[in-house]
Parts: structure tokens; C-alpha cells; sequence
């Protein structure tokens, strides 16, 4: 008789994974995360549980736009108030805060529910080249 394997809390296996973002492409790159993050890179990936791995992500001033999207892409958010749009083109975003551009993608490829804001969690991203989770034994991941 045949079974079906559905994963829990208690028989996940999540590893620590990092990421040299230096030279990728934003979006190509947030994608390949994504599914690191939501576990569909396993045999054992079940759509409703947290069954993704850690991922660190280095050298995020390093990514590339394609395109003219560097000067033409823009980031909104609102504040509220009225007359409150704020828009910051990727060019100034990437300079100011590189870490939120890759973050932003990342979301935007994730599942739009509570899973999709918990997965969110399991990714860090810094500017540089220094992070400070060298005890979890990250492995290193290529795309």
C-alpha cells in the first residue's frame, strides 16, 4: 500500500545556507531564493508547512538591475495621510539601503498569507561581506 508523506514541525530538516549576491541579477536571484526559502528545492516540500532552509545573503550593494530598470524602477510605499505616495528610484534605494531591494523581491515571490510573513524571517541580508552567523555553519549555495 502506497502512503502519502506530509511534513510537520517536528520532521523538518532545515540547513543554513549563504549567498554572494555579487554580480547576480536582482530578480533572478530573489526568485532562486525563494524556493530555498519555501523548501521546494526537497522531496519532502508540503505547500502548508515551514519547510524551507536559512538563507544568508552577502554582498547585496553588489546586485545588478538589467536594463535601464536601475533608473527607471521605482519603489512606493504610502504613508497614510493624504498626498502621502513616496516614491525612491531602485538607484537611490541601492545606494541608500541595498539589503531592502533584494527584501523586496524576496517578498514579492513568496506566498501572500502567514506563511508567506513567516518564511520571510528565515532570510538575512547584509551589505557587505561580514555577517555574523558563522556558529550555524552555513553551507555555501550557487546559483
Amino acid at each position: 500500500m502506497r502512503t502519502t508523506f506530509m511534513a510537520n514541525a517536528q520532521n523538518v530538516q532545515k540547513e543554513w545556507f549563504i549567498v554572494d549576491a555579487a554580480g547576480q541579477t536582482v530578480g533572478r536571484l530573489a526568485s532562486q531564493v525563494a524556493m530555498v526559502l519555501r523548501g521546494k528545492h526537497k522531496p519532502t516540500f508540503t505547500p502548508h508547512v515551514d519547510c524551507g532552509d536559512h538563507v544568508i545573503i552577502i554582498n547585496a550593494e553588489e546586485v545588478v538591475f538589467t536594463g535601464k530598470k536601475l533608473e527607471q524602477k521605482l519603489y512606493r510605499h504610502h504613508t497614510g495621510y493624504a498626498g502621502g505616495l513616496k516614491e525612491v528610484a531602485a538607484k537611490d534605494m541601492l545606494q541608500r539601503h541595498p539589503e531592502r531591494v533584494l527584501m523586496h523581491a524576496i517578498k514579492g515571490m513568496l506566498p501572500k498569507n502567514s506563511l508567506g510573513r513567516k518564511l520571510l524571517t528565515n532570510v538575512r541580508i547584509y551589505a557587505g561581506t561580514e555577517h555574523n552567523h558563522e556558529a550555524q555553519q552555513p553551507k555555501e549555495l550557487k546559483f
